[in-house]
């Protein structure tokens, strides 16, 4: 009892950090500016708080658990937002469950690999997360309107939306989103491993 409340309780405080981590990205108002920095923030955080659970059971399934938790949050949190007067799409509850489902995926496959894991589950992470997020905010109506009509009363004035730059590759919230997120899971993750054992 005591080793699944243990899980439960820091699943729980992960969803916090992981929340807080890429908290622009909830709200419509910054999220097409903030998408690398929650590319990156979120698919470490995710891959970091996975592999810790993963290598503390034993068990491939636990990474999709571990999102499965912070998913339900995040929809509580935007159940919090609607209650407030805000509309529906106010907040875009990240997709976390795909790439944790890849990286138990690779756990399972590789015969329970901490190091697979981490390198390759880490860089399947890094790479799909941006992607689904990314198809996952195209489904919103125009967020700059949201943004106007409904801004938050916390918003810094550095943080007042601006119109996006779009058309070049190099400048693609998608290209440098898998692309950092990718580079940066995988080291961050092993660190996090090395320091656990």
């Amino acid at each position: 009892t005591t080793h699944y409340l243990f899980i439960v309780v820091v699943a729980v405080n992960s969803t916090l950090l992981t929340i807080n981590a890429g908290d622009y990205i909830f709200y419509t108002d910054w999220m097409w500016t903030s998408f690398v920095v929650f590319s990156v923030s979120q698919s470490t955080m995710l891959t970091v708080g996975a592999v810790y659970y993963m290598l503390f059971t034993g068990v491939p399934g636990t990474a999709t658990y571990y999102a499965t938790i912070m998913t339900i949050y995040t929809w509580v949190a935007k159940g919090a937002w609607f209650a407030l007067g805000y509309p529906y799409d106010f907040i875009v509850v990240p997709v976390w469950i795909p790439s944790a489902m890849l990286l138990d995926l690779t756990y399972w496959a590789t015969r329970r690999n901490k190091h697979a894991a981490i390198i390759i589950g880490g860089t399947l992470v890094g790479l799909s997360f941006p992607l689904f997020n990314m198809v996952n905010l195209l489904l919103v109506r125009d967020p700059l309107e949201v943004a106007f009509k409904y801004p938050r009363p916390t918003l810094p004035a550095y943080m007042t939306p601006i119109e996006p730059q779009v058309g070049k590759f190099y400048n693609s919230p998608v290209a440098l989103g898998s692309g950092a997120g990718a580079v940066l899971t995988v080291p961050i993750t092993a660190l996090g491993a090395k320091l656990n054992t």
